[in-house]
């Protein structure tokens, strides 16, 4: 289906039609949206070839170092934040869809569906699991295989398949 319009219509044309989100978590997606581009790194980076530039006007001073400690500082103390908000609700939606799924196909362990808050030893014991089943899988999957490259099947001479 191919869009008509621009990205911010058709962004905004999405946005009436969800439910209202918080300031934050409005804010916060805005913000790793716009600091996840080229542009912004493009931008950070002019800004600190400029303040290396200016250097020498300040002789190299320790106010002038200050300036871009402090402000490098702040900003990643800000962005931390951000970036867990977004991390957080990011990870929430996919244990919901994760779970979701789960639930609905036959023969999952429905025990898996709040993996997320159980101990770091039941986790890896459960992984370990996994690890066996996998390597069974392998091994299974190698002597299979073995046997077919042991007995090949007989070539088609038509070369066509029934």
């Amino acid at each position: 289906m191919a869009a008509q319009g621009s990205i911010e219509e058709l962004r905004r044309t999405v946005e009436q039609g969800r439910a209202p989100r918080p300031l934050f978590t409005r804010f916060s997606q805005m913000a790793a949206r716009y600091t996840g581009k080229p542009a912004t790194f493009i931008g950070a980076m002019a800004i600190i070839v400029v303040w290396g530039m200016t250097g020498p006007l300040f002789g190299f001073n320790d106010t002038w170092q200050l300036v871009i400690n402090t402000s490098t500082s702040i900003v990643t103390f800000l962005m931390v934040f951000l970036i867990q908000n977004s991390q957080n609700r990011d990870t929430a939606a996919l244990q919901i869809k994760l779970d979701e799924l789960i639930a609905r196909l036959d023969g999952p362990r429905e025990v898996l569906l709040d993996l997320e808050d159980l101990d770091e030893d039941t986790l890896e014991r459960l992984r370990l699991e996994y690890a066996l089943l996998a390597d069974k899988a392998r091994e299974s999957q190698d002597s299979g295989a073995r046997r077919e490259a042991a007995c090949p099947e007989p070539a088609d001479p038509a070369g066509a398949k029934a």
